[in-house]
């Protein structure tokens, strides 16, 4: 904890950063829980989730590639600012929907958000290494995880309060004001050359774009280097069972143990307890383990990880089953601190925005899959034989990258060379 109140007191730029994180980020799960409690009092159907979720999904995975490109092209901080104001101008036509009782609008309004997204979260993670020291950079991207996953208990909590006590339309402009002060945030950055773009230019802004092309180098230099390769495909083999497991959420709480909409809250809660301890855990060891250990820990966490959500799904005592979905995330939050901290270190500046973009991508695409995929076992298959299989599915990453490390094939890439501490750090408060 006194590293992450260390960072903010003595770097102005992150402390910016983390602040639009958090207001933004909770206005983001005002808006799940209004529209998906909207949908379903409007039409009395559970159906309904399912495509509002492919609305939300599907632009993101689209919008990625595009992102990426334009994250490396031009400046990252004014792309960043641009998509919270479309954001926030979006955000604002969800009243509509109130007003109009018009379902189509609920799907085009997020997909319209989710469009947008992407030039924002992948951006974060591209100008992250300009506004942090090489020293700061592993705490930084423990503290930027670690308050995600706290606005996800804390957001999604109050989110469903103001929603039950003031309706639908104040969780809608609070959502929306959200961007705009996430855009003030990002608009504070200071940078001492005057811009964030990739120190490097890939291409040159004035040349004709030539979009496809220059994804495929991205994708290149992703294929060149094991280890970032190699982060994105454990990723991708996690959410594999990983977006079956946030729809078995419901299912666990509501069909197997009976406990309700107090079960599906304490769920919620020990998850979000359990990636929060592994967030620390996670910035701890990043600090003091060896390359070489970090690899073995990975390993082992993402064993542990899908070990423990099988163990869960077959508890039939319900404080056990919490332990053991708690476990289980903590498990994972170390392994994801961890590689996006190597993916940091060691992605090229010039290349950053497209790296990332593109592991986002990859990753929304198999939760998508996976999502629909338990949706459709559930109608087959029982739902503790289901948790099993997406526990042994977010395991097997594990045996892709132990085989990986084990014989050789991931050795550490040269470090990235940083733009340096791009603000000014010797006033703390300013």
């Amino acid at each position: 904890m006194s590293d992450f109140i260390r960072l903010l007191r003595r770097n102005r730029n992150y402390r910016y950063t983390w602040m639009g994180q958090i207001v933004s980020e909770a206005g983001d799960h005002f808006n799940n829980v209004a529209v998906l409690s909207l949908a379903v009092e409007e039409t009395h159907s559970g159906a309904v989730i399912a495509t509002l979720m492919l609305a939300r999904a599907i632009p993101a995975v689209l919008a990625g590639p595009l992102a990426g490109i334009l994250l490396d092209r031009f400046d990252r901080q004014h792309i960043m600012i641009a998509s919270d104001l479309i954001r926030g101008a979006i955000a604002l036509g969800f009243i509509l929907a109130i007003s109009y009782h018009q379902l189509w609008l609920l799907y085009l309004l997020s997909a319209l958000l989710m469009i947008a997204s992407p030039f924002f979260t992948s951006g974060r993670s591209a100008i992250l290494p300009s506004i942090a020291t090489k020293d700061e950079l592993h705490t930084a991207n423990s503290l930027t995880q670690t308050t995600s996953w706290m606005t996800l208990a804390i957001g999604a909590f109050f989110g469903g309060t103001v929603v039950a006590q003031f309706g639908y339309q104040l969780a809608f402009i609070f959502n929306s004001l959200s961007f705009f002060f996430s855009a003030f945030c990002i608009g504070n950055l200071r940078s001492v050359h005057g811009h964030f773009r990739a120190a490097e230019p890939a291409f040159d802004e004035t040349k004709v774009a030539r979009p496809w092309h220059e994804y495929r180098e991205g994708l290149g230099y992703m294929i060149a280097s094991p280890l970032i390769l190699g982060i994105g495909l454990i990723g991708v083999g996690w959410a594999s069972g990983g977006g079956a497991a946030q729809v078995l959420f419901t299912l666990f709480s509501e069909l197997v143990f009976k406990r309700g909409a107090q079960g599906l809250g304490e769920l919620w809660s020990v998850a979000g307890v359990g990636l929060l301890i592994g967030g620390f855990l996670g910035n701890y060891l990043g600090k003091r383990i060896s390359f070489e250990a970090y690899k073995k820990t990975v390993f082992f966490c993402y064993l542990l990880h899908g070990g423990s959500y099988v163990v869960f799904s077959q508890m039939r005592h319900w404080g056990w089953a919490l332990f053991f979905m708690g476990l289980s995330r903590a498990s994972v939050a170390v392994s994801s601190v961890l590689n996006w901290s190597n993916l940091l270190k060691h992605v090229e500046d010039r290349f950053r925005g497209r790296v990332f973009s593109t592991i986002e991508t990859m990753n929304w695409s198999t939760m998508m899959l996976s999502m629909l995929g338990a949706g459709s076992a559930s109608q087959y298959f029982s739902i503790r034989a289901i948790g099993a299989a997406s526990g042994l599915l977010s395991s097997s990453t594990a045996l892709f990258w132990g085989w990986a490390n084990w014989t050789g094939k991931l050795p550490e890439p040269a470090v990235a060379e940083q733009d340096g501490v791009l603000e000014i750090h010797g006033d703390p408060t300013g």
